[in-house]
């Protein structure tokens, strides 16, 4: 190929999502797999989103309306605040990608935690800046440690609390702090996405500083609790002035007909909420009663996932599993070469990975 790359886009390592069930049935020639490796919602989405959007499906010849209005008036409500602090985007993530256009480039800097999602560092990358990762605490984000790394050319800032991949959190105090120290020239983006899933007394949404803290971003998605992953909907919480600078940058129409009214529809849907996160709680004790016994090692997790430490090695126990017919998430390419990530399923989703475990553990 003739075509210049530049040097900052040849060096990107692409995200490699989980492996698709059909995928790993139609290479191993294997039936009834089961999928545990993207933190989807194992209830399926919530009945009154797949309503509305079979509703809306007569419509898709009309484009969608461009800022999401219905669904940020729906957030509005749900969250008690004002329409013009909140973006939406074709998940969460696409919100990183567009503050990482807007705000960095050759010359700057952004500050994330080791081991924190893949894609924030590739978001990143694109835009030619210098990153700053720090080493993680107790697989934590290390807050004293990405303040240090602040300096008059950072731009950004990236903090996932819970984090995927290990489950852990920063307690809000903590976040709290760190944005009384952080420069007002700093965005500081605390992407929620599985908020709905933690139960700690010192755990809360930050939603509650940006009164205080105009370089302050929320981040949170239809993806996880609400069952919605197909749909890619996501939606941050700034300042107007921030949220204004970003609609600069944002795509027409970069949230669908479907997920607009999907949104509508599953935040008005609590009572589903309620009830995967209580399943979810179950499962998650279970799973991690179970793997115990077994002697193998966790980071404790507030999320609908675990990070597993695996003695043989995260993808080979990742291709031992797969010949089982249960798909799991190796984290090598995350900082966790020796661990996978799994997501917690049904009851029966659960003693059929725990049951596979055992069999390549005893090999």
């Amino acid at each position: 190929m003739k075509l210049h790359i530049p040097q900052h886009v040849a060096a990107i390592n692409p995200y490699v999502p989980g492996k698709p069930v059909k995928e790993v049935e139609r290479e191993l020639g294997l039936t009834d797999t089961i999928k545990m490796a993207s933190n989807e919602n194992p209830l399926g989405p919530s009945p009154k989103a797949v309503r509305a959007v079979r509703a809306i499906l007569p419509e898709l010849n009309i484009y969608p309306e461009g800022s999401g209005f219905y669904l940020c008036e729906a957030l509005s409500g749900f969250y008690d605040v004002a329409a013009d602090h909140i973006i939406l985007g074709n998940g969460s993530m696409e919100i990183i990608e567009i503050a990482a256009k807007t705000l960095l480039g050759p010359g700057s800097n952004v500050v994330i935690s080791e081991g924190c999602f893949g894609m924030f560092r590739i978001a990143c990358q694109t835009m030619n800046c210098e990153i700053k990762a720090t080493p993680m605490r107790e697989r934590t984000h290390d807050l004293e440690a990405m303040l240090k790394a602040v300096d008059e050319k950072t731009r950004l800032m990236l903090i996932a609390s819970p984090n995927n991949p290990t489950g852990t959190y920063n307690s809000h105090n903590d976040v709290a702090r760190l944005l009384e120290r952080v420069p007002e020239h700093v965005l500081v983006i605390v992407d929620e996405a599985y908020k709905e899933f933690v139960e700690k007394k010192d755990y809360w949404s930050c939603l509650d500083l940006l009164p205080r803290f105009h370089n302050l971003m929320v981040l949170g998605t239809f993806s996880k609790a609400y069952g919605l992953a197909g749909l890619r909907i996501g939606y941050g919480f700034a300042h107007p002035e921030v949220v204004t600078t970003l609609h600069k940058i944002r795509s027409p129409f970069n949230t669908s007909v479907p997920s607009q009214v999907a949104g509508i529809a599953a935040l008005g849907d609590q009572r589903f909420v309620r009830r995967y996160v209580k399943v979810n709680r179950t499962e998650r004790d279970y799973v991690f009663s179970e793997l115990q016994k077994m002697g193998v090692v966790t980071t404790p997790s507030t999320t609908n996932f675990v990070l597993m430490d695996a003695p043989i090695g995260g993808r080979a126990f990742f291709e031992m599993l797969l010949q089982e017919g249960v798909i799991v998430r190796p984290m090598a390419g995350w900082g966790f070469p020796n661990s996978v990530r799994v997501s917690f399923h049904t009851r029966a989703g659960n003693e059929r990975f725990l049951a596979a475990t055992k069999k390549v553990l005893e090999r």
